[in-house]
């Protein structure tokens, strides 16, 4: 049975898709310092418009998918620095809207090429931790200590 998700149309087509490359590279080759438990997603706090700088010169570059500033984008990463849960789920919802914007821009510039897609990195339970602990899969976190991380006490 055929899908009719655009992902799945494209591939069906025979689409070959090409993601974006290293994000994380490309800020700190702008400038950026990631040395930061939230990784690319301090950027999203310190300078947004980066991001989708970023993402628009990955397009040019022949990107297809374009793939977001969320992997450390966590209300748990976020409350380290004093952001409540409802302004982490802004930040995710940002580095969403940046990539799209990007896509828009490439797409009013080059109207004929073709579909180009956004993808949400979420990273594993642990990445917020900034300690490598998502590759180890050891997560020292008591129920008390999650609930108060997220302000969801």
């Amino acid at each position: 049975m055929p899908s009719n998700t655009k992902l799945s149309r494209m591939l069906d087509a025979g689409a070959n898709l090409t993601v974006d490359g290293a994000l994380a590279t490309e800020l700190e080759a702008h400038g950026c310092d990631l040395q930061d438990p939230l990784w690319s997603a301090k950027v999203l706090l310190e300078q947004p418009e980066l991001v989708r700088r970023v993402h628009r010169d990955y397009f040019r570059a022949g990107a297809t998918v374009a793939i977001t500033a969320s992997y450390e984008a966590t209300p748990s990463g976020f409350a380290r620095r004093g952001i409540g849960a409802e302004e982490a789920l802004e930040r995710v919802a940002l580095s969403v809207r940046l990539a799209d914007e990007a896509r828009r821009e490439y797409l009013a510039e080059h109207p004929d090429a073709g579909p180009l897609l956004i993808a949400g990195s979420v990273g594993p339970y642990g990445a917020y931790l900034g300690d490598g602990s998502e590759y180890r899969g050891d997560y020292v976190l008591s129920r008390k200590s999650f609930l108060s991380s997220t302000g969801l006490e």
